[in-house]
């Protein structure tokens, strides 16, 4: 393999690597610790061998007792250097046949591996510019735990895996099912040699190794090379020297082994996550929850206040004068619900509302639970339920943050209206021009009273001056407290729709900040995630 081709290679597993450190984060607080857990471990593992030699292979040879792996290791190795006694179980340690120490001491001290060989050349096999390190391992059904252990560690650690079987327990459930199924996925990187062939009849050398083929498919590594041998007789050996020393030249096993170890741990992310995405926020969504919280948080009181505030203004800076009096005797259903903010700071005000009923807190509930499982439509169980525990928190501050911003919307309250002050003017003439009647009728009732000469009255139609003043004046007051209530009527109706207008503004920025938001944060985490665990498997 070319160096530009093992640096392409490099740089696909790098980005794969960062696709799935991405889908763990983002899988936080939503999927198992367990399943993050061994997805970190794979990713430190992954990142000390790529820290490690990139010029030796290690090649691992995994067998049950009675196996002959030991035997087979030599055999590869040309030289006795595994001890391979009739005493089982043999191998109680790993031990490294080393071609090309230079480099590999900080791979084997990071493999745990302290029996090491200096190997030999082998002609057609491997000498000290190749790079290869050959491990025989403890059994893997062994019945020390500890040999078990390393096992089981050095399954995730080595770049190849060779698995020995012999004729007699090649089909054993526990190989099958314990290591060989779960490195399905590492099918590239796995060798699996039939040992100890001399002990079968010639003729039935091919029918076994078709069986273990049709088995190892079933495992899903129907892919995977199946070498037949006997480290007895050496049939079969130079094989394996061959598939092994292929690996090996292609300089790809390293790559490989990782990209098949990121490969199941995004199919294990995604089988903890659960197929699908989230149908998101649409606007229509936002807009039914907005509606639904304003009725909860009665946001029709306040309009209906603000309505009847303006008109008991109007009728007292338009009303008639002499009655005008009467309107202080009834409270300003505004500053009833303290909403009247004069000299009050807008962030701490907080209205004088009637608590939530029942009805109203569950006509919240249901329209946030409603929200939430619009929005979480179609995602997968766990980010369902991360996506509706959003909505759930948000939920629990709305009470407070609905009343604060009712409280704090500028409704207006204390701005006059233009026609006021013209209304005003006319009615204290009318009553001015009425008292000024009254008035001069006074001075000719006392003048006659006194028994003075009174003057003669001013007359417009048969009708005296004094008398059209206060029947005019009168008049003039009523009609225009008609009028001012007509007015008012009208501009009442224009402050209650701004009002409502702005408190369904602010009833929105509520809900987008405690509920749409922390909902679209998960949402576009979930999308987040299915791109990043995309990345991971390579697509």
């Amino acid at each position: 393999m070319s160096r530009h081709s093992v640096a392409k290679e490099s740089s696909a597993l790098q980005r794969r690597l960062e696709g799935l450190n991405a889908a763990r984060e983002l899988a936080g607080g939503v999927l198992p610790d367990a399943t993050l857990d061994s997805t970190l471990a794979l990713l430190e593992r992954a990142s000390s061998r790529r820290s490690m030699s990139a010029d030796h292979t290690v090649v691992g040879f995994f067998g049950a007792t009675g196996s002959g792996k030991s035997s087979l290791f030599n055999a590869v190795n040309g030289a006795e250097i595994a001890t391979a006694a009739a005493r089982r179980p043999t191998t109680s340690e790993p031990l490294a046949s080393v071609w090309g120490v230079e480099g590999s001491e900080p791979l084997l001290d990071w493999l745990q591996v302290n029996k090491r060989h200096h190997a030999q050349a082998v002609d057609g096999f491997a000498d000290e510019s190749t790079g290869l390190i050959l491990l025989d391992l403890p059994d893997f059904d062994s019945t020390s735990a500890a040999n078990r252990a390393v096992v089981e560690r050095m399954v995730g650690l080595v770049d190849v895996l060779v698995w020995v079987l012999d004729p007699q327990k090649y089909a054993d459930a526990a190989v099958h099912n314990e290591f060989l199924t779960p490195m399905a996925s590492h099918g590239a990187v796995t060798l699996v040699v039939l040992n100890q062939i001399d002990k079968l009849p010639a003729a039935e050398v091919p029918h076994v190794l078709e069986s273990l083929q049709g088995i190892l498919k079933r495992d899903g590594l129907g892919t995977v090379k199946v070498l037949g041998a006997s480290a007895l007789t050496g049939a079969g050996v130079d094989k394996v020297r061959a598939s092994i020393r292929q690996v090996v030249q292609a300089r790809e096993a390293i790559s490989q082994r990782l990209s098949a170890d990121v490969a199941r741990a995004a199919d294990e992310l995604a089988g903890a996550a659960g197929e699908g995405d989230a149908a998101g926020i649409k606007a229509g969504i936002v807009d039914r929850l907005t509606e639904q919280l304003a009725t909860a948080a009665n946001v029709h009181v306040v309009v209906d206040a603000v309505a009847r505030s303006y008109k008991r203004e109007s009728t007292a800076r338009t009303g008639w004068p002499v009655t005008r009096w009467m309107i202080g005797l009834r409270a300003d259903p505004l500053r009833r619900l303290n909403l009247r903010r004069v000299g009050a700071a807008a962030d701490t005000n907080r209205t004088s509302l009637p608590k939530a009923s029942a009805a109203e807190r569950a006509r919240t509930d249901s329209a946030v639970r409603d929200f939430a499982d619009a929005a979480s439509e179609g995602a997968p169980g766990p980010w369902r339920n991360a996506i509706r525990g959003a909505a759930r928190e948000g939920r629990e501050k709305l009470p407070g943050a609905l009343d604060h911003a009712i409280a704090s919307t500028d409704l207006k309250a204390e701005r006059k209206s233009w026609w006021w002050g013209i209304f005003n003017v006319l009615q204290w003439l009318a009553l001015l021009t009425a008292v000024g009647g009254l008035g001069w009728l006074g001075v000719l009732a006392v003048l006659g009273y006194l028994q003075m000469p009174v003057p003669e009255v001013p007359r417009v139609e048969g009708w005296p001056y004094p008398t059209l003043m206060i029947a005019g004046g009168v008049a003039l007051g009523i009609l225009l407290a008609m009028l001012g209530k007509v007015f008012a009527a009208g501009a009442a109706r224009a402050r209650a729709a701004s009002a409502r207008k702005k408190l369904a503004a602010s009833i929105r920025a509520v809900a987008q900040r405690e509920i749409v938001e922390p909902v679209d944060l998960e949402v576009n985490r979930l999308k987040s995630f299915n791109k990043a665990l995309k990345t991971a498997r390579g697509r």
